[in-house]
């Protein structure tokens, strides 16, 4: 009940991000999409904690996971400056909504064999939690007031585009999902975890930004890696 709980939790988290955003409140559809992405990444945490997994609230997951990072910045992007460039606007938030349901659907799908146990530390794709973060980022950009653009629009294009891309495509990346932290580190997590907490709460959207693009630099160092554990595998 607790994990399941806590995905409907971000269903409503996704669709209030909608509503922030038809009411120009972009801040808060930003903050409920991060907040979105916490609690997809607590449940499955917490569902195999008190070996509490379902088929139900894997199916449950995945809808979710296409309305709170599917639907829902796609919505929000298309309200903020998408809707500038008309039909081609919406129709890259089609495309990103779509990208988003088949990367899941192929999530559902893809099985790791025993011997190769190491691939469960590695997304096929950007995964959509990430990928609404990337998609966001031009807005996360604009309301941290580091740099003030002149085209949004395009370059919000840029980026659905080529985060749809990135979902859909085989590129490895790291899944945060199945860290396991040892023992003796944990001091140094929880110090870790306490400041960039304090950072948000005063930097809120300058720490969102440097967090997308310090994402965007593990990608190709995610590549790397997983082609050199492949190759140990086969040795």
């Amino acid at each position: 009940l607790l994990p399941n709980a806590l995905t409907i939790f971000g269903v409503c988290l996704g669709l209030s991000s909608i509503k922030f955003a038809i009411d120009l409140n972009y801040s808060m559809a930003v903050i409920a999409i991060g907040f979105a992405a916490i609690l997809d990444t607590l449940d499955g945490r917490i569902a195999r904690l008190i070996k509490g997994t379902s088929k139900v609230g894997k199916e449950l997951d995945s809808l979710t996971d296409v309305i709170s990072f599917g639907v829902a910045p796609g919505f929000v992007m298309y309200f903020w400056t998408l809707n500038e460039i008309g039909k081609f606007g919406w129709m890259f938030v089609l495309i990103y909504t779509v990208c988003c349901a088949l990367r899941l659907a192929r999530f559902n799908l893809t099985t790791v064999e025993e011997n190769e146990s190491w691939k469960i530390n590695f997304f096929e794709g950007v995964p959509s939690p990430a990928a609404a973060g990337l998609v966001l980022l031009p807005l996360i950009l604009n309301l941290s007031g580091i740099i003030k653009l002149d085209n949004y629009a395009l370059i919000s294009s840029a980026a659905i585009l080529t985060t749809s891309i990135l979902m859909v495509s085989k590129l490895p990346t790291y899944s945060l999902k199945r860290i396991v932290i040892p023992r003796n580190s944990t001091i140094f997590l929880l110090l870790g975890i306490g400041i960039y907490v304090s950072l948000l709460i005063f930097y809120t959207f300058k720490t969102l930004f440097f967090t997308g693009v310090v994402y965007l630099l593990l990608i190709p160092i995610s590549f790397f890696h997983f082609r050199i554990k492949n190759k140990k595998s086969f040795k």
